[in-house]
């Protein structure tokens, strides 16, 4: 049985984290931390976890571990990666830190100068793309909900040099936003909405940048109404290269993943990928479309506390210790919500 310990366990990313942690037949919770919430129960903040029996401690009263999850607020980790370093030979990051190993394109997104050696000691928290990499890594940093989303949708026209003019339209439901999050996320002012809140130069789009080796690539992020729930919609110039054969990429390279599903229905209800579907799951559903003139749509659906957060950590936990790399993670969503 694997020690895994959950850093910053207070928040929707961390109550997610551990709701999969406590019924992971492979490994045990051995410690979780709050700064405010020491010496408290975890049920208080996660009532999921009514009968767990986890209480929140100070990380100093933490013990060694096999692997650490850094679930904080962004910008912590880098504050005490040395500390955690001494705690836990493997790390999975789960803030934005280390998620961009170009020091100049991280600081254009999020204003911090990280050192560059010290990013690419992380290895891109992203399974279908870097699998192998992960396997051997002591240190992974897991991609930002919508960016996952995005990656995944356009990886495959990525690696065969399709992208071009890339334009991401974003959804994302309220818990994208944090527990801890503003007035403006309030239900009072979030119900109903429709709020575009990030017209231009949303932080995932440097992840895309850089995960697909494209720079003309352009975010627009719209708050939903939804709780969870991450979709994005991508525009795309592929050329003369016909639907039918677009989609056999796709199949050919997502077809014996066990997380990536391919939604490209000629009827029903739900023939494109959506995230309604995927709530409480670790899938990310992808499909496309193309016209006759040089465009498509590429589209990608997740639950973005699981798939795009804690999910995905779990997904690459059990590659970096050796376990099945779906053990935990197979639950398939609620239908209807």
């Amino acid at each position: 049985m694997k020690r895994v310990v959950v850093v910053g366990g207070r928040g929707f990313v961390g109550g997610e984290l551990l709701r999969l942690l406590v019924h992971h037949p492979e490994v045990r919770v051995t410690g979780v931390t709050s700064d405010t919430q020491a010496g408290r129960a975890v049920e208080g903040a996660h009532p999921p976890l009514r009968g767990s029996g986890l209480r929140y401690s100070r990380r100093e009263e933490l013990e060694p571990a096999d692997l650490v999850f850094l679930a904080g607020v962004h910008g912590s980790t880098a504050e005490i990666l040395d500390e955690i370093g001494a705690l836990a030979p493997k790390i999975v990051d789960l803030t934005a830190d280390f998620r961009i190993q170009d020091p100049e394109l991280m600081e254009r997104y999020y204003g911090w100068r990280r050192e560059g050696e010290r990013a690419k000691a992380f290895v891109r928290g992203l399974p279908e793309l870097h699998r192998k990499e992960i396997v051997d890594a002591d240190r992974v940093a897991v991609p930002g909900c919508m960016a996952t989303s995005a990656i995944l949708s356009l990886a495959p026209l990525a690696s065969r040099g399709l992208l071009s003019e890339v334009q991401v339209d974003a959804r994302t439901g309220s818990s994208g936003s944090g527990a801890s999050s503003g007035s403006a996320n309030s239900h009072a002012l979030r119900s109903g909405v429709m709020r575009v809140f990030a017209p231009f130069g949303h932080r995932h789009e440097a992840e895309v940048i850089e995960a697909l080796g494209v720079e003309d690539v352009s975010m627009t992020v719209t708050a939903t109404p939804q709780v969870r729930g991450v979709q994005t919609v991508t525009k795309v110039a592929v050329g003369d290269v016909g639907e039918r054969e677009l989609l056999a990429m796709y199949r050919e390279d997502y077809g014996a993943e066990p997380f990536v599903r391919l939604v490209n229905s000629p009827r029903g209800t739900y023939r494109y990928p959506d995230p309604k579907v995927l709530l409480g799951s670790n899938f990310c559903d992808v499909g496309l479309v193309a016209d006759n003139r040089g465009k498509a749509l590429a589209m990608g659906s997740l639950d973005n506390l699981v798939k795009g957060a804690a999910g995905g950590a779990v997904q690459c936990m059990n590659l970096m210790l050796g376990l099945p790399e779906t053990c935990g993670l197979t639950f398939p969503g609620l239908h209807p919500v």
